[in-house]
């Protein structure tokens, strides 16, 4: 008697001690199908016991993720062993299966983190899962670039973003605080950016812009990074309120980054469009006060002086940026222009024909810089150069005509 009362005694503190798992979580962790717990982990998560069955839950969601992007990632290395063996065919394998495995098990992870981060009942953090979800999937992640540029081949603009954006989302997770990011350095930040211009595609500005801000980071991409961003956040304005509130924001990066030229440019163009000519010149004026080489800034007086048909002026400025900036075509063709301008306005027949060779040796400059006219369109001012220099029949100016033509 005295026996059975000791056991009985040990079993209720045994039960109380370790208390067993939850029904719910029995039922999750029993299943194999990875949608099917995932539709069952979201129906029950309020029954878990704590939140160590739900780190628990979410974790066995992982499992099963990396279940199939093992089995997928499994062939591909057969694949390759095959290929440098020389033996056997390939098998095929689940392209958009292997992404979406790798996909669900960072959404997972996150979520299983999320719990496991979180005080047990004594009030101590142990995580249980963090460091080998995060090793695992940081393994296999790289996988996602590859597979959102097929995606990108066969038209899947969906697909691109959900794999380059996962990607790119999970590298700011602190669950992944911890790995190895050098290596994906050299093309981190360019996945970035495409996946900022998929979103602008799919019409999700804020993805786009946290793309955008996240390739701007990398030095390689931060220029085209920035021109896209503005670019798309020009496509959303539809007032002069919001014009004017987008040129503030233009001035809080320009406060940040004073010699940016994208910016610059994105300031004067704006202003431009409004046609506020005074806010334009002050700002074009105040710029070159601290920044007298600035080449965005010369080049853009330069223009607002010909958009008023001030060729002088005109000519004043964009030759100001021709001797910051020697190796840009299009500065040198609307130098040009301006000087044919001058030439044809002359009344001393000496100043034009001064101001024709001076036009001459600009657009010559901008032919050798562009020879296709890829960038500047100079065949037809250069010919006028040279016809109002030489004459008609001179085969000086017959060659600039062929080269027109050309």
């Amino acid at each position: 008697m005295k026996k059975v009362l000791i056991m009985a005694i040990a079993l209720m503190v045994s039960t109380m001690t370790f208390a067993g798992k939850s029904d719910a979580l029995k039922a999750i962790t029993k299943c194999k199908d990875y949608a099917e717990a995932a539709q069952l982990l979201k129906n029950s998560l309020s029954q878990l016991a704590d939140n160590a069955e739900k780190a628990e839950a979410y974790n066995h969601l992982v499992d099963l993720a990396m279940a199939k992007v093992q089995n997928e990632t499994g062939t591909i290395a057969e694949n390759q062993a095959a290929m440098q063996l020389g033996t056997g065919k390939s098998k095929e394998y689940d392209t958009l299966g292997l992404g979406d495995g790798i996909c669900n098990a960072i959404e997972m992870a996150i979520e299983c983190n999320k719990y496991d981060q979180l005080p047990d009942a004594k009030g101590k953090v142990k995580p249980r899962f963090a460091e080998k979800n995060a090793q695992r999937i940081w393994a296999v992640r790289a996988n996602l670039v590859n597979i959102g540029q097929t995606c990108a081949q066969n038209g899947n603009e969906a697909g691109v973003l959900k794999y380059w954006g996962a990607f790119t989302d999970s590298a700011e997770e602190p669950l992944f605080a911890a790995m190895d990011k050098a290596p994906e350095k050299e093309y981190a930040g360019q996945v970035a950016f495409f996946a900022g211009r998929y979103a602008f595609q799919a019409k999700d500005m804020a993805r786009a812009n946290k793309y955008f801000e996240i390739a701007k980071r990398d030095p390689t991409q931060k220029e085209e990074a920035l021109n896209f961003q503005l670019f798309a956040m020009r496509q959303q304005l539809t007032s002069r309120e919001d014009s004017l509130g987008f040129i503030n924001k233009l001035k809080q990066i320009y406060e940040q980054e004073p010699e940016n030229d994208v910016v610059i440019d994105g300031i004067n163009s704006m202003y431009e469009g409004l046609k506020d000519k005074a806010a334009q010149a002050a700002f074009l004026d105040a710029h070159l006060a601290k920044y007298p080489n600035s080449f965005t800034a010369l080049a853009d007086k330069g223009l607002m002086a010909m958009n008023e048909n001030n060729a002088e002026e005109g000519a004043k400025w964009l030759r100001k940026a021709s001797e910051v900036k020697a190796d840009n075509p299009v500065v040198w063709t609307y130098l040009g222009v301006c000087l044919n301008v001058l030439a044809a306005n002359a009344t001393d027949n000496a100043v034009g024909m001064k101001y024709f060779d001076e036009a001459i040796q600009a657009f010559d400059k901008a032919k050798e810089l562009d020879p296709t006219r890829a960038q500047a369109n100079w065949g037809y001012n250069r010919y006028q150069a040279y016809y109002g220099r030489y004459g008609e029949e001179d085969p000086k100016t017959k060659a600039a005509e062929a080269d027109m033509r050309n």
